[in-house]
């Protein structure tokens, strides 16, 4: 017998079967190995020259071809072996080629995942080197830096991130003195918070019926205005109150007007969301800085109403998100129609269309027909205008705190627009103007004209709207009159000086 070890290292035997020598290994004779053991009473034996069985198992001492082993078996069962050892081989062979195929697309992988994770290092040091150069150019103070935009949209990974809870501000209850001096222009806007600001906001969507409407969920709705609330900045001017104040004077201008009654509910929609988004993202520069500096905004839209494009787009990233899209319930095909109109009206509030828009009003105003799509577009322009300008139409305690606030925006502009060798408006030079030169031409030549044009239209303006702009006129000459006097004597007194010495 020859002798073999009893290790488990790869082996051959040589059988016969048939009186044909049969080299056995690999995937045969564990075939071989598996069959014997699970079937003990199977048909196949070995057995050696000597005639002794031969255990099948992996200790079976090796042979060679002139030391058979004689194979004692079926033909049947003989071929059951080999079909069973070819689909065995098989199957190796497949469950090697997917280890491969495994461990190439795992390399693959890795690669990529060391390859992104290089690319947001590198993004994340060129931030932090942008960033640092723009702070040094700051410091320096010497150097044009664009107006900063809360959303630049070169950035593709920039995204709104609204509050997704359930939005937490206090729910004011409304008292009736509350709500009817909400409808009127009179309203104080200065003895109001934020929060309370915006249950004032989420009453008037309420009451104008647009919550019904449009199938508005009453929390997407808080959510939304939250959301606008936290996209306005900090600006002396153009904030949050501003916006609230556009929106109060817009629906005090439906009530008054009786707007219910000649406009849709969708037209009442598009107005009120209009007002609310008008002035979003403001940077407090306007469009003449914007185009002169070359900023990003202005280069984006090609100087072509830059921070009403602006606040369009912010607007809309707004309502893309599905916890803020107030008109989630509405049709595409009508959705399409409040998304133009909405960007026609925040468009037209820009001050150098301002001739265009009320030369094209008066053409119509005399035979202005509620019935045409044309007409009431151009009045829905007109009167978002009006709301967008109407501080003065306010009680002078009311009104005379944002000129305050606009001419400290226009400071901070006209600074910005020396130290950069920029062109300076004359009323915004806080070396120039003063408060009454700052108002009486836009009372006189912009205010009083178009509310004027607006009282052929409605009538019952005059009184609660359009007098109030008189006097405002008035007043701001009075105070011209004084500044005047004030301002000769001074110069008498000075020349006097100087002639003594």
């Amino acid at each position: 017998m020859g002798s073999g070890s009893s290790s488990y290292t790869p082996r051959t035997i040589y059988l016969d079967v048939d009186g044909k020598v049969q080299k056995v290994g690999g995937v045969f004779l564990c075939v071989l190995y598996i069959l014997f053991f699970f079937h003990r009473n199977t048909a196949i034996m070995l057995v050696d020259l000597e005639g002794a069985l031969v255990s099948i198992d992996p200790t079976m001492p090796t042979n060679s071809p002139k030391y058979l082993y004689y194979c004692i078996t079926t033909l049947l069962c003989w071929t059951l072996c080999i079909f069973t050892a070819f689909a065995l081989q098989s199957l190796a062979f497949r469950i090697n080629e997917l280890k491969t195929e495994v461990t190439n697309r795992l390399a693959m992988l890795e690669k990529r995942v060391e390859l992104e994770g290089l690319k947001v290092v590198e993004i994340e040091k060129c931030k932090n080197d942008l960033k640092k150069l723009r702070d040094e150019m700051t410091s320096r103070g010497g150097g044009r830096v664009n107006c900063p935009c809360k959303y630049n949209f070169s950035d593709d990974g920039k995204k709104l991130t609204p509050r997704r809870d359930v939005p937490s501000y206090p729910k004011y209850t409304l008292s009736q003195e509350t709500i009817e001096a909400l409808k009127k222009p009179t309203f104080d806007v200065w003895h109001w918070e934020h929060n309370e600001m915006l249950s004032c906001l989420e009453y008037m969507y309420h009451d104008l019926g647009l919550v019904k409407e449009f199938t508005m969920n009453p929390i997407t709705l808080k959510r939304w205005l939250l959301a606008i609330q936290e996209n306005y900045r900090s600006n002396p001017f153009h904030n949050f109150r501003h916006c609230f104040c556009v929106s109060q004077m817009m629906y005090g201008m439906i009530h008054l007007c009786n707007l219910q009654e000649k406009l849709t509910l969708t037209d009442l929609g598009i107005l009120m969301t209009a007002a609310v988004c008008h002035d979003l993202d403001h940077p407090g520069y306007n469009n003449t800085y914007q185009i002169n500096a070359r900023t990003e905004l202005a280069v984006r839209y090609n100087d072509i109403s830059p921070l009403e494009n602006h606040h369009c787009a912010v607007a809309f990233q707004i309502l893309a998100l599905p916890e803020c899209n107030i008109f989630a319930n509405v049709d595409s095909e009508t959705f399409k129609q409040i998304r133009q109109a909405i960007i026609t009206l925040i468009l037209a509030t820009d001050m150098a269309r301002h001739g265009e828009i009320l030369d094209s009003f008066k053409h119509k105003v005399d035979n202005f027909d509620f019935t045409n799509e044309e007409h009431v577009t151009c009045l829905k322009m007109v009167l978002i205008k009006c709301c967008d300008i109407s501080n003065e139409v306010r009680p002078t305690e009311v009104a005379e705190p944002w000129v305050d606030c606009l001419l400290e925006e226009y400071f901070m502009q006209s600074d910005r627009e020396k130290s950069e060798g920029l062109p300076v408006a004359p009323f915004m030079d806080r070396d120039k103007v003063t408060k009454p030169t700052a108002q009486i031409g836009f009372i006189k030549f912009v205010l009083i004209p178009m509310f004027e044009t607006v009282m052929k239209l409605f009538p019952q303006i005059e009184e609660i709207m359009v007098q109030p702009l008189r006097d405002s006129r008035d007043h701001y000459e009075e105070l011209k009159q004084i500044d005047d006097a004030m301002t000769e004597k001074k110069t008498e007194n000075m020349s006097l000086g100087g002639k003594k010495k």
